[in-house]
């Protein structure tokens, strides 16, 4: 009866023999991760030397970053291999460019100097909360939320390629943000408030923030969102806006206008209120005089190209004025956008649907991907500048 094969990964009996003129060598039979049994032999001063670069030759060539993954493959090198994965999805339109930047920052400054030497066999449940623990103490939540989520994609692929039983990140503790500020949306007054202040900003009219935040409280687009509509995506005759990308960097690279927003289900048409489409009338004008056709930004640059959302925010926050406003931010307006649709009993379907929400997340886990105009939404909206709202319901 043959002799059973050895396992793969595994080497057989190590077998020395003496070198003429001094020394040993050691071999034994490795049976590769193809399947194939190779020999494989070292040499040193005595046995002990001889079978400890034996053990260390086949370590290296099982930790090797060559595709395979096994016990012995260091944490930097499985990180190497997965964000290589990571950038394929981008590229393919699977995931934001931005998440190729969130993820490498992590493992550059986190994951890396403080797991990159441990092999995936030592990469145990209590070691990774350990870590993790770590991070949520020294550096805070996001930053530990966004490393558990890096090292579940880590030992996932490590779990694909049988390097190991289970992925050890599952079975950590859950990271709580604590307790989060519910965001304001702007009052009747204060929306006011708000545009007179930004009117008489310099910085602020120059940078065109009167008119975004009336566009975004009149659509509740994101920042990246409003700065990706092209005028292309304005249909004047339907009062309409085609929601189909966004605005983000990318390292290394500069702005980029992602074909679409933050999820699939951020794709949507959303019908306008009339004193939107009369702001929008105002600077298409303003656009064709200087010369700027259909496939150029609503909201352009001093140049005429994309703005950066990093860029604005800055300039939003170094405008937003009083002490009154210091809680203002680009999100605030995808919070009036909600409460005077809600104060107005839309449907928190149809909320969710005019948001670019992928769930319905207040009332119900439920996944939308209509691309239905009902023009309830721009109804509701029509009096958002000077209608008072009853409350602030919905975000």
């Amino acid at each position: 009866m043959p002799r059973p094969p050895l396992d793969i990964g595994t080497y057989g009996k190590i077998r020395y023999s003496a070198i003429p003129g001094g020394g040993w060598r050691a071999r034994t039979q490795f049976r590769d991760f193809d399947g194939k049994t190779r020999p494989v032999e070292r040499t040193g001063k005595t046995q002990g030397k001889a079978a400890q670069r034996l053990k260390e030759a086949i370590r290296e060539w099982t930790g090797s970053t060559s595709g395979d993954v096994t016990r012995e493959t260091k944490l930097s090198d499985l990180a190497a291999l997965w964000m290589e994965q990571v950038e394929g999805e981008v590229e393919r339109g699977e995931k934001s460019p931005n998440t190729v930047t969130t993820y490498r920052s992590i493992l550059d400054r986190h994951i890396v100097p403080g797991l990159g030497e441990l092999r995936v066999r030592e990469a145990t449940v209590a070691r990774i909360d350990r870590f993790l623990a770590a991070l949520l103490r020294n550096v805070g939540a996001s930053s530990a939320k966004t490393a558990r989520t890096v090292l579940s994609g880590m030992f996932g692929l490590a779990a694909r390629y049988d390097a190991i039983a289970s992925n050890p990140t599952r079975d950590t503790r859950r990271i709580s943000s604590g307790q989060t500020k519910q965001p304001r949306a702007l009052e009747p007054m204060e929306r006011t408030q708000w545009l007179v202040q930004l009117e008489s900003n310099e910085k602020a009219v120059r940078w065109g923030l009167p008119d975004l935040s009336k566009f975004m409280m009149a659509t509740g687009v994101r920042i990246g969102e409003a700065l990706g509509v092209f005028w292309e995506d304005v249909d004047f005759v339907a009062g309409t806006v085609e929601v189909t990308h966004t605005v983000v960097r990318i390292k290394g690279k500069g702005l980029y206008r992602k074909p679409r927003p933050k999820t699939k289900k951020s794709e949507r048409l959303l019908p306008l209120p009339s004193w939107a489409l009369e702001l929008l009338e105002k600077r298409r004008v303003e656009a064709v005089n200087d010369g700027r056709g259909p496939d150029s930004p609503v909201f352009a640059s001093s140049t005429g190209g994309l703005r950066d959302p990093s860029n604005l925010l800055r300039v939003i926050r170094e405008t937003r004025g009083r002490e009154e406003f210091l809680w203002v931010t680009s999100h605030t307006f995808r919070k009036t956008t909600a409460t005077a649709l809600d104060d107005a009993d839309v449907p928190t379907r149809l909320i969710a649907d005019q948001l670019g929400h992928a769930r319905v997340s207040m009332t119900q886990d439920v996944y939308l991907g209509r691309r239905s105009v009902n023009p309830a939404t721009a109804a509701a909206l029509e009096g958002l500048l000077d209608k008072p709202s009853g409350g602030q319901k919905r975000g």
